[in-house]
């Protein structure tokens, strides 16, 4: 597999590039030497000379830009690390963030759940049952079933309420009753005295009229 095919950077691949011709530039220049120096029987012309500083002076010109680029490609490579490595800790801070939502929500779903199956007393209440309520209050036939609740509990409230104003005024009236019958009970006993006293009183001329002469 080619290098081509597995770098897919622009950059890195003009890196290739740039080292790819900078080798066949040093390869050239170095088979030139060679040529020259084994083939001539003397010391190189000075042609050859001119050749062979003008293949040296692109060899360095090829080398100089594939040192900059390299170094800028190093330099890349460190900022791709910073930036993989802040996103890496954005991901964390996400992924602990999210897992705190799943932490919040389990909780939440067995707060609800608790208050579902929890036995409120308003479920023990004897209210009137909904079809006699809905007869008598039409107007919350639309309620949806928290509302229909809360109005039957009002009813049953408001009905309670009245009951307790007519166990109040009975009362009333039982205690004005039992003063009544008090007083009255208090004046018979003040008759009967009364009448024992009478009683007594005619008990002598009683005698004397029994008496025989």
């Amino acid at each position: 597999m080619a290098s081509s095919d597995i770098v897919t950077d622009l950059y890195l691949r003009s890196v290739l590039e740039s080292s790819a011709q900078a080798r066949e530039q040093c390869m050239k220049t170095i088979d030139q030497v060679e040529r020259k120096y084994h083939a001539a029987q003397d010391l190189p012309s000075l042609d050859d000379h001119l050749e062979m500083s003008k293949d040296q002076k692109r060899m360095y010109s090829v080398l100089a830009r594939l040192r900059g680029l390299n170094r800028n490609a190093i330099l890349k490579v460190r900022n791709t690390k910073q930036t993989t490595a802040e996103a890496r800790q954005e991901i964390d801070r996400l992924h602990l963030h999210l897992q705190n939502l799943y932490y919040e929500e389990r909780h939440l779903k067995g707060e609800i759940g608790a208050c579902e199956s929890y036995d409120h007393k308003y479920k023990k209440l004897p209210l009137v049952p909904v079809e006699d309520f809905l007869e008598q209050h039409p107007e919350h036939a639309d309620d949806d079933e928290k509302g229909l609740m809360v109005a039957r509990i009002q009813h049953e409230l408001s009905e309670r309420e009245d009951l307790e104003k007519q166990r109040q005024e009975l009362l009333k009236q039982k205690a004005a009753l039992d003063a009544d019958n008090k007083k009255r009970k208090e004046d018979l006993a003040k008759l009967d005295k009364q009448l024992e006293t009478f009683i007594d009183a005619g008990l002598p001329i009683q005698k004397l009229l029994e008496k025989e002469y």
